[in-house]
């Protein structure tokens, strides 16, 4: 009877077991993707030269999306690598494995949280940094001399022929522009289709709000979607730490590990 006692313990705490796994191998899914969207987040960054932070920042002494955009890469490739780890050490009960994917658990939690933290003081320098850089890119417009600035002045062209805008603040912030004739300005800012960089409109006949509203949101939207995404992986890392703790409690008062 005793010996059916401690059975039926042992088979409880299997069933433990079994549940904390599965609820593992969710939360270890909900972590690769969330590593998976830092991967593709920082490929973005770091390839599509379509993207305005990245044409931005791309060039000169300022290499700030370059870095960014590693930072990404490199945690989002250990996150895959970790995940896949722990896929394997929880279905096949590795004891090395589990206790190697909860180090570099914690290893990248503490990490996550320097990076949520970088990102909430480094914000408004940033951001600083984002409209100077704007401002750079009005006043060098259609210099002949930096003609590999041409895909910055063509996202520019863009934003103020969709959003029906003109400058950052607005159209007056293009009379500081030295590579325009008289009171030209870009065609960009006006209905015109003509494809060149400047202009010979009435003022009136130009749009007279800036650009920064647009610029702004645009900004914010993708630090929040970075911000949102490392405090999921906090959170989903915490269920994850706890979660492997006690599976680690309840395999060794079972003396369960099949493969150690």
């Amino acid at each position: 009877q005793l010996s059916l006692k401690t059975e039926n313990r042992r088979m409880k705490r299997r069933h433990k077991i079994l549940k904390e796994k599965y609820y593992l191998n969710v939360f270890n899914g909900i972590f690769l993707a969330l590593g998976l969207m830092l991967l593709t987040f920082g490929l973005w960054l770091l390839s599509d030269r379509n993207n305005l932070f990245g044409v931005l920042f791309s060039s000169g002494e300022n290499q700030l999306v370059a870095y960014i955009s590693c930072t990404l890469l490199g945690i989002g490739s250990v996150i895959t690598f970790t995940s896949a780890m722990g896929i394997l050490g929880i279905v096949k009960e590795i004891k090395c494995l589990l206790v190697t994917y909860m180090s570099f658990q914690i290893l990248v939690f503490v990490t996550q949280l320097a990076i949520l933290m970088l990102i909430l003081m480094k914000k408004e320098e940033v951001h600083n940094q984002w409209n100077n850089r704007i401002d750079e890119v009005i006043s060098e417009y259609g210099n002949e001399s930096l003609a590999e600035q041409e895909p910055v002045w063509n996202i520019l062209n863009t934003v103020q022929h969709n959003m029906e805008c003109c400058g950052r603040y607005n159209v007056t912030q293009w009379e500081g522009n030295k590579n325009k004739e008289n009171s030209q300005i870009p065609c960009s800012c006006t209905k015109s289709s003509l494809k060149k960089w400047f202009c010979d409109v009435p003022r009136n006949s130009t749009y007279s709000m800036g650009c920064e509203e647009y610029l702004n949101t645009w900004f914010e939207n993708n630090v929040l979607i970075l911000t949102s995404i490392t405090i999921s992986l906090l959170i989903t890392q915490m269920f994850l730490i706890t979660l492997i703790g006690q599976l680690f409690r309840n395999t060794k008062k079972n003396n369960v590990w099949p493969n150690e």
